[in-house]
């Protein structure tokens, strides 16, 4: 025997070793993710699907066309045996004559396909192009369904979506190369470390398997995350108030106060110096206060609108007057807080309460005739069960908004983070945007089906009008200067609904300003970036395509349009007021305490 042959032995040996050790703990961390997923609740049944309701629906739909077209059925039918005949008789021919080379592949190119192999070798060549015929055939028979009403006919071309999604190929092991050729090349190391990660969020989540988007030891809230320098200089059972530091020798007279949404934590406008949007106010010269609201808990099953109104918007208001000694105050809201904001300004409106100059609002819907993607989850199947959930246990889990969010975009936040994780084993990367989406919070459980029903459900605010402290108020009460943003391809708060309601609201000047991207990175756009770009048109009269068709285009952030137009509301500029210097308390540093409740 030679060197060679010894050294070979010995490479097999210790590979032979790796493998055995890797069986050794896949058999531990099995009866752990058992024991973990023990200790799962039940989920109730309301909130894992769509009623049968719609699937009877589409299922008697399917039959009428059945009957009384059957030609397009068959011809349906047809077209997808013959298809996939095709396939299967081009793949077993080439592999009986030892030839390689894929089936000709004219189909659109699709990033969950990025291996080679899937080109290259007729096995995944033809698990590919099979799932995308069957993917075609599915999705076409959906969409032919005829007799179903708009909105069943949205809710069933999603649902589609969203099976058709989770069967890629890509999503299990068995036909996914990168995880078998990484399994290969790590002596099922990559496995190993897989099932290690998933073992580890299952634990995390009290038996769900919810996946890690981001390493929860790169970030700290306070460390690395929400570091500008500022000042909590009022708390409530609500919320606590933040003053900034100023960082300029002067300031504009009138204050400006942002509300955050509470489904999220405020820090996403001020995750790094780089991209903080509170950074960027405060340098711009503006006294700069945020609220940060509390993560509630059971004890808040009875908080409402009514008091998310009163000890929140209300007190802030009154809190930064004070403080600052304003007579008015500008104020922010993004999301549900600008959906709440508006509220409250038609309240102020109807009391003769003129301490608003005026009013901005990030991605916020007030008109929701047209709910958008996320409306397939709010007929009445998802929110019975959201309020039957809800009130059992006294909040909305934040497992099921960030569950639902998810879902609207499941490749990006489901699938590929898992098949990254689990089937490569990979670490969690150090993400401070998905850091933060993991981040959520819960919702009162008052507060939940209020918003559930009376806003998104009956459009009470856009229509007759949104009971709140005993006034009933319409968007028509909004009379103060507006200025909106909406994103493009906001997902969550499509613009073309936040357009809508702004074009309800009383105000006589109203400013729209449409930010290309998304929910999030449409709004966490700074202007040194120079990545996306936004649109303005005076004229709000139109209707929304047209209103976006006639307005002028400007590369770079909507950051620096909307300080041009907020500057004119707030005033002459006045030396800086320091934290402290009103005589107001100071109840600790910057970004808080309830920001890192859990």
């Amino acid at each position: 025997m030679t060197t060679h042959d010894d050294a070979g032995n010995d490479a097999k040996g210790r590979d032979l070793d790796v493998m055995t050790a890797n069986i050794a703990k896949i058999e531990a961390l099995s009866n752990r993710l058992i024991a973990a997923m023990a200790r799962k609740k039940p989920i109730p049944v309301a909130l894992q699907g769509p009623s049968q309701d719609l699937f009877a629906k589409a299922s008697s739909a399917y039959v009428a066309e059945m009957i009384n077209n059957p030609a397009k059925i068959i011809e349906h039918q047809i077209g997808y045996w013959g298809k996939t005949m095709t396939h299967l008789a081009e793949a077993q021919t080439k592999l009986a004559k030892g030839d390689y080379t894929p089936a000709p592949d004219d189909g659109p190119k699709d990033r969950r396909f990025s291996n080679p192999l899937w080109d290259t070798h007729p096995y995944f060549n033809f698990v590919k192009q099979q799932y995308l015929s069957n993917a075609q055939a599915m999705t076409q028979a959906v969409q032919d369904i005829e007799g179903l009403n708009a909105t069943d006919r949205k809710r069933m071309d999603y649902f589609a979506k969203q099976i058709v999604d989770m069967l890629a190929p890509t999503n299990f092991l068995a036909t996914n190369p990168d995880a078998l050729e990484q399994a290969v090349a790590t002596n099922g190391d990559s496995l190993v470390a897989g099932l290690e990660n998933l073992v580890r969020d299952v634990e995390n989540n009290d038996g769900e398997v919810v996946v890690s988007l981001a390493d929860t030891e790169a970030f700290e809230v306070g460390r690395n995350l929400g570091t500008t320098k500022g000042s909590v200089v009022f708390r409530n059972r609500m919320f606590e108030l933040i003053q900034y530091a100023p960082t300029t020798e002067q300031v504009h007279e009138t204050p400006l106060l942002i509300f955050p949404p509470w489904i999220n934590k405020f820090y996403i406008l001020d995750m790094k110096e780089k991209n903080s949007l509170i950074k960027w106010v405060v340098d711009q010269g503006y006294t700069l206060f945020v609220v940060s609201w509390v993560n509630p808990d059971e004890s808040y099953a009875q908080v409402g609108m009514d008091t998310y109104i009163d000890e929140g918007f209300l007190t802030a208001i009154d809190q930064v007057k004070q403080i600052t000694h304003s007579d008015q105050i500008n104020v922010t809201g993004y999301c549900i807080a600008g959906t709440t904001l508006s509220i409250a300004l038609g309240l102020m409106a109807q009391r003769k309460d003129t301490s608003v100059r005026s009013a901005t609002f990030f991605t916020t819907l007030t008109d929701f005739s047209d709910q958008g993607e996320v409306g397939v989850f709010l007929d009445d199947d998802f929110v019975d069960g959201i309020e039957a959930e809800a009130t059992r246990a006294g909040i909305m889990r934040s497992f099921y908004m960030s569950r639902t969010f998810s879902y609207l975009r499941a490749n990006d936040l489901i699938y590929q983070p898992a098949i990254r994780s689990y089937m490569l084993g990979e670490a969690p990367p150090a993400f401070d945007l998905l850091y933060w989406n993991g981040d959520s919070t819960n919702l009162p459980a008052k507060m939940a089906v209020e918003y559930l029903r009376n806003l998104c459900q009956g459009d009470l605010l856009a229509t007759t009008g949104f009971p709140v402290l005993d006034h009933t108020v319409q968007l028509s009460d909004v009379s103060v200067p507006v200025c909106a943003i909406g994103c493009e391809t906001d997902h969550i708060a499509a613009w073309t609904s936040s357009y809508a309601g702004v074009q309800k609201m009383g105000s006589p000047d109203k400013t729209f300003i449409l930010s290309e991207s998304g929910h999030i990175a449409g709004i966490v756009n700074p202007p040194s970036k120079l990545k996306y770009g936004h649109y303005l048109n005076a004229d709000m009269s139109l209707p929304a395509e047209a209103w976006k068709k006639g307005a002028d285009f400007t590369k770079g952030s909507w950051w620096p349009t909307w300080d041009a137009w907020l500057k004119p509301q707030s005033g002459p500029l006045i030396p800086a007021r320091r934290i402290g210097d009103s005589g107001a308390s100071v109840l600790g540093d910057a970004p808080g305490t309830y920001v890192k409740g859990g």
